[in-house]
């Protein structure tokens, strides 16, 4: 153990920089300095009387323009007066208004039924005030019919044939 300390000790030594290398280096630096010679300084020439003579005032001249190297843009020109155009509204002549649409159809679908013997399916709905069940083709409540039945919908609409709408299946 040691002799371990001792090596590291001697290896250290031997690449620690010395203060003779130092030494030496600034010496090499200071006669590179010597050999360059002495460099003179010399102030530049300042006219001083110049600085208290009196210097030319500036004109007041509203019409100065800093930006001499640019022309005067023309005057501008004169301003005619033409009489306004004013467009005539269009009057499109407005149809007598139709009649109101047709509320949509009050009703739930809320069940099928399909009889396996006919092949038919038998649509359930209700409006909230009674429950009411019927084929394609059926007249529910005396104002709708059912047009057609699918299997998560059904299409309604009113005697006359307007007012067509596709119920979902909404379940209770």
């Amino acid at each position: 153990m040691a002799l371990l300390v001792v090596a590291a000790g001697a290896g250290a030594y031997q690449f620690w920089p010395s203060t003779q290398a130092a030494t030496a280096r600034a010496a090499v630096r200071a006669a590179a300095r010597q050999t360059q010679g002495p460099t003179s300084v010399t102030a530049p020439d300042v006219h001083l009387s110049a600085l208290r003579e009196d210097r030319p005032q500036p004109v007041e001249d509203p019409s100065r323009d800093l930006f001499r190297f640019k022309p005067k843009p023309p005057p501008p020109r004169p301003v005619v007066q033409r009489p306004a155009f004013v467009p005539q509204p269009v009057v499109i002549p407005s149809a007598p208004p139709g009649p109101p649409p047709l509320p949509p159809i009050a009703m739930r679908f809320i069940g099928l039924v399909e009889e396996q013997d006919r092949a038919q399916k038998i649509a359930i709905l209700t409006d909230g005030r009674g429950i009411y069940q019927g084929r394609e083709g059926d007249i529910i409540e005396g104002r709708y019919r059912i047009v057609r039945i699918g299997v998560e919908s059904v299409e309604m609409a009113y005697l006359d044939g307007r007012g067509r709408q596709t119920i979902r299946l909404s379940g209770s």
